[in-house]
């Protein structure tokens, strides 16, 4: 496969939840080299909490679904432009579950070795993602 085609199919996996392809696609130590605001940032991570990973997502947006805007690949990286969207049935830190649906986007750089993806630099709207589950005025009056 592709660089390409792994990352898409890494992005069906997380749209999907068929956690049994994880060690297709993803390097036994994957990095987070950057991803601000999240609670892997700077660690490696095995198959096993890649997996747990990928689970507290979809176990706060069941629904979740992740739609490629662009994509750029290079010898050893592939940059990609992406939109995700769901719906927040489950508790996040800080966060409890609102029943929003709601959309966000980001910016991942993925590196790649021996031909599955190893780890990522990631920017997302963290501030966007946390207003629209914030209660409005509206929510208050009821």
């Amino acid at each position: 496969m592709q660089a390409w085609e792994i990352i898409v199919a890494l992005y069906r996996m997380w749209s999907d939840g068929d956690y049994s392809v994880i060690a297709q696609l993803v390097a036994p130590s994957y990095v987070i080299h950057s991803d601000p605001g999240d609670e892997w940032e700077g660690k490696s991570l095995d198959h096993a909490t890649y997996t747990e990973r990928v689970r507290f997502s979809r176990n706060a947006f069941p629904d979740l679904k992740f739609e490629l805007q662009d994509m750029v690949a290079g010898d050893d990286r592939v940059a990609v432009r992406w939109v995700a969207r769901g719906t927040q049935y489950g508790d996040l830190p800080g966060l409890p579950a609102t029943r929003r649906r709601l959309s966000f986007a980001g910016q991942t750089i993925y590196e790649f070795k021996d031909g599955l993806v190893a780890g990522h630099w990631q920017v997302i709207d963290r501030l966007g993602f946390v207003q629209q589950l914030q209660p409005t005025v509206k929510d208050a009056r009821r």
